[in-house]
């Protein structure tokens, strides 16, 4: 199939347009490197430097698919400037979905988020959870699936969202390289490489195992491979909403703890109070993608996913 990734500059969509290139697909990365890369475009993959606003030229040319990763996608930022996430976020995926509809393409998987669920009722949370978003981020990631939902009804369009919390790992060269890095494991990291001095914890009295808040974090080469399964379940008329976990939440301590057993580091943790909002245990269940598509993680230990990050920052 000939096929866009938007925003395939950036960690978890260069992973996917390298495995939808090693696929045989022919893929075209659309990116204005705002927070991408462009060494980080595959080898095999062309790239067209634009925003998502500007994807009718490109769409004009003809696409089998999309795949849609270009968004902004940091909580704290989106809380103090949610215009950025409410115009860029829905109202760019508005413009690309506007430019499909006239060039024909048919079919989406979306970059969702369990974000949209706000503060669960329930772990492992299912898709027939409440959606109650709690920041901009989220709210900006549910709007576009109401919209992929109308679009579907309306319009006949194909259309699949994947809702994952935390992504991790490397695949081969392809890794988090993020201007404001807000994840755990690659601060962590960070400390191992000597760029920070000490990691934060927020909050040692949690109600759970060890105190410390628990995690849900997948591999990003089995995130991406379950893009490219999404991709061939799209239906027309129809729009599929999955959650991706691994199926095991971490705490803060296990991850602090692996990446010192993988890194031979000591790895300093400073604990400190808890982070208003942060609840103590998210982990989205996987169960529907795994009885509908036969998706199922290859990469299940956290220390495998250290591993493979710890490499590729090395490299």
């Amino acid at each position: 199939m000939r096929l866009m990734v938007t925003g395939g500059a950036g960690y978890v969509g260069s992973v996917v347009a390298a495995q939808l290139v090693e696929a045989g697909h022919d893929v075209t990365v659309l990116d204005d490197l705002s927070t991408g890369h462009a060494d980080a475009v595959p080898d095999g993959a062309r790239f067209v430097k634009g925003s998502i606003t500007e994807a009718a030229d490109v769409l004009a040319e003809g696409f089998d698919g999309v795949l849609h990763f270009a968004a902004k996608s940091l909580v704290g930022e989106s809380v103090e400037r949610p215009e950025l996430y409410w115009s860029h976020n829905l109202g760019g995926t508005l413009a690309l979905l506007d430019a499909m509809r006239r060039t024909g393409v048919g079919r989406i998987v979306f970059s969702s988020t369990a974000a949209t669920y706000g503060e669960p009722e329930s772990t492992p949370i299912p898709e027939t959870a409440p959606t109650r978003p709690t920041n901009p981020y989220g709210a900006s990631k549910l709007a576009v699936d109401t919209a992929l939902t109308a679009y579907a009804g309306l319009y006949g369009l194909a259309a699949v969202s994947l809702r994952y919390f935390n992504v991790a790992g490397a695949y081969g060269r392809f890794r988090e390289r993020h201007a404001v890095e807000t994840h755990l494991i690659p601060n962590v990291l960070k400390v191992a490489l000597g760029e920070r001095e000490s990691v934060s914890v927020f909050g040692e009295d949690y109600p759970t195992a060890d105190g410390t808040c628990v995690r849900d974090y997948v591999h990003v080469a089995d995130l991406a491979r379950a893009h490219l399964l999404a991709l061939d379940a799209c239906a027309p008329a129809a729009h599929a909403v999955y959650n991706l976990g691994n199926g095991t939440g971490f705490s803060v301590r296990e991850v602090i703890d692996v990446c010192r057993e993988v890194t031979g580091h000591e790895i300093p943790a400073v604990f400190g109070p808890r982070r208003p909002g942060d609840p103590a245990v998210l982990v989205a269940s996987s169960e529907k993608i795994r009885r509908e598509l036969g998706w199922e993680p290859d990469h299940t230990t956290l220390h495998s996913i250290v591993r493979d990050a710890w490499t590729a920052l090395q490299a």
